[in-house]
């Protein structure tokens, strides 16, 4: 990762704060994207001078390209983008809130993720173009493929981001840039952490599966991204041993 500088969206906690650190100490200068400053701040200071942070919603394609500026401005190019934002909000499609529920989980979910991709799409492109390596990780989820009681707008956001990665290759892979789509399983994060019956749930999954913990993940996206340039892995999915 020496002399790389990556873009880490949903670096506040979770998967993300787990790749920005894993990358980090790896040898990549990294920018951390989220909307929690506080969060994001406390990460930076842990990490030290290879990270900035940045406070940006990616739901707001305005503030998306002013962070991009900033990271320009302040760590150059990126050639490692990780679209790690996302956020479920548990609940049945006709529930009274059904909507605004709705709309939150498809404007981070995958608006949020075509907005940064926009965004540093041009450095991706350059740095290829440059004969370094590009890479664009989008974690999806394996919920992408099965049926989520209570969650079936989270699913269907999640097919979304893993059929955009699949076209985004098709369309990416002849400048060189390489797209891979992550599709975890269960992992111990704060996704749930809004929802009582989330909670309760992850807690049952801790007894009876040993979910993944966010460093499991972080190891995987540093493994994809370190390999050779003419080397891609396009579809990983990362599962608990005892998941099925």
């Amino acid at each position: 990762m020496n002399n790389r500088t990556a873009v880490i969206t949903g670096a506040s906690s979770g998967i993300g704060a787990a790749i920005a650190t894993k990358l980090a100490a790896d040898g990549a200068r990294v920018a951390l994207v989220a909307r929690r400053k506080d969060r994001v701040d406390e990460l930076r200071a842990r990490i030290g001078e290879r990270a900035i942070a940045v406070t940006a919603d990616v739901s707001d394609p305005g503030e998306v390209a002013a962070a991009r500026e900033r990271i320009a401005a302040e760590l150059g190019r990126a050639d490692l983008v990780v679209n790690a934002a996302g956020i479920l909000v548990p609940g049945l499609l006709d529930g009274e809130h059904a909507p605004e529920e709705w709309r939150r989980q498809l404007d981070v979910n995958v608006s949020g993720l075509l907005h940064v991709f926009r965004a540093f799409l041009p450095d991706l492109r350059a740095a290829a173009a440059d004969g370094l390596r590009a890479d664009l990780v989008n974690v999806s989820s394996i919920a992408a493929t099965r049926i989520e009681p209570g969650a079936a707008v989270y699913a269907a956001t999640k097919a979304a981001v893993s059929h955009l990665s699949r076209n985004l290759r098709n369309e990416l892979a002849p400048a060189n840039i390489r797209v891979t789509n992550l599709e975890p399983g269960v992992v111990v994060t704060e996704l749930l952490s809004g929802s009582e019956l989330g909670v309760a749930w992850l807690e049952d999954m801790k007894t009876r599966i040993d979910p993944l913990e966010a460093a499991d993940l972080a190891e995987v996206v540093a493994f994809v991204t370190g390999r050779p340039i003419h080397v891609s892995l396009p579809q990983i999915v990362v599962v608990p041993t005892k998941q099925i």
